[in-house]
């Protein structure tokens, strides 16, 4: 018994013309290149600090009080200033995961929230300095890029 195969060629030219039909079909359902998409996060944070200028009180506690005037919330860091470090410079707000961060008295994580704050920093339980900042509104502006 002999088994004969035919090759492409030898087909009708229906079959042929339907299975080239169907292999750019299968070719042109790859999924198109897609634009470029980005992430994108903006953060806003201030930078309070204090300084010992001439050095002279050695190790001190030092903490940070931010007042939001729009909520009333009052949010605090505390930080040990050990011998020869005669300042330290702090940001607002700090990361939650970040062991040492600006909280209320019950736990809760500060925001970049905009609006208008007052700070202080309290040395051995008294007023060192203070000032007073703004937290802008941020945005982002995403650009496609096609490919």
């Amino acid at each position: 018994m002999t088994t004969t195969v035919r090759s492409f060629f030898a087909m009708p030219r229906a079959r042929r013309a339907v299975g080239a039909l169907v292999a750019l079909w299968l070719l042109s359902a790859t999924p198109a290149a897609h634009a470029q998409t980005w992430m994108v996060s903006t953060t806003a944070q201030i930078k309070l600090g204090i300084l010992d200028k001439y050095g002279q009180l050695g190790p001190y506690t030092a903490t940070f009080v931010v007042h939001n005037e729009k909520t009333g919330k009052d949010y605090f860091l505390v930080k040990q200033l050990v011998k020869n470090q005669t300042g330290i410079d702090v940001l607002f707000p700090t990361d939650p995961a970040d062991p040492d961060y600006f909280k209320t008295e019950g736990g809760e994580a500060a925001n970049a929230t905009p609006g208008r704050y007052t700070w202080e920093c309290r040395v051995k339980g008294v007023k060192a300095v203070s000032g007073r900042f703004v937290f802008p509104e941020v945005g982002n502006d995403v650009t496609v890029i096609k490919q």
